[in-house]
């Protein structure tokens, strides 16, 4: 579909958007106000209110642009720039992976474990746009925040949010744990790893985003792993550790955790009732 150049109606432009956005959304209607506000710059009160009016010439090849890109496939949340979590927005981009409902259960599961009002050291493992680390920093303002993440373009991202937000956390480039200072423990650690195999089907409907975010080898497994052999060091006595993985890995990575030394071991469901997180306690004893 081609965006109108001659005068139409805003409101007749969203018709036609929503119509072609049907190739590709399941949510048609929803996208083409989404990708109008975007365009001009509106919220949706003022669309609404002015959408008799004609599309603005200046408007016609930014609507177009966007409206090519989701049509070729690329995620509605690239396309704007923006995805939500949980009770704000956060800036995305190819360098990080889109947020989800489902790592909305890590941070439920971590909050649960958090003291109130406390100075409860915390550190997230991988953390991208930095969704988890800022919404346990906005839930916990006396929580100190440190995020990890190996990619550089992902912690521009993070930063921009941070700033954004107004929340305070602390961005450290590296590996897992094996850039952090020396001797720095910490009350919980989060992470919300690669955990898909290279063979997973999944694959071919996430080739917008990161593979490093995504693939950990060729189990699925690996960065489980490799964050169970580095952070034992890193964890105060009574410390939690929490996983996002996939819903059949559960059992898998609860197994591990027992076997790194992990007590009260536990697992957290998604909206769909299937196992979404696992954690455990540190005992500061390995098997």
């Amino acid at each position: 579909m081609a965006v109108p150049a001659d005068p139409v109606p805003i409101v007749e432009v969203q018709r036609r958007l929503a119509r072609a956005l049907a190739e590709v959304s399941d949510q048609p209607q929803a996208e083409a106000r989404w990708l109008l506000e975007a365009s001009l710059a509106w919220d949706a009160a003022t669309l609404l209110r002015r959408a008799d009016e004609s599309l603005p010439t200046q408007v016609q090849t930014r609507l177009q642009t966007l409206l090519t890109r989701r049509l070729a496939g690329e995620p509605l949340a690239y396309c704007l720039g923006r995805a939500p979590f949980l009770d704000f927005e956060l800036e995305v981009s190819p360098a990080v992976l889109i947020p989800r409902a489902d790592t909305e259960v890590l941070v439920e599961a971590a909050l649960e474990r958090m003291p109130v009002d406390a100075a409860t050291q915390v550190l997230d493992l991988g953390t991208g746009s930095g969704a988890v680390a800022l919404a346990i920093a906005r839930s916990r303002p006396r929580a100190r925040v440190t995020a990890v993440d190996k990619s550089a373009a992902a912690l521009t991202v993070a930063e921009r949010n941070g700033r954004a937000l107004g929340v305070e956390v602390q961005w450290q480039l590296g590996h897992w744990c094996r850039d952090l200072p020396p001797g720095q423990r910490f009350d919980l650690v989060l992470s919300n790893p690669p955990y898909l195999a290279a063979d997973d089907r999944h694959l071919a409907d996430l080739s917008h985003e990161p593979t490093l975010a995504l693939v950990a080898g060729p189990t699925g497994y690996e960065a489980f792993t490799e964050i169970l052999r580095q952070i034992g060091g890193r964890l105060r006595g009574g410390a939690w550790l929490l996983f996002e993985h996939g819903w059949e890995q559960g059992p898998g990575v609860r197994e591990r955790l027992r076997a790194a030394g992990f007590t009260a071991v536990f697992a957290q469901y998604d909206q769909a009732g299937r196992e979404r997180v696992s954690g455990g306690r540190w005992t500061g004893i390995h098997a």
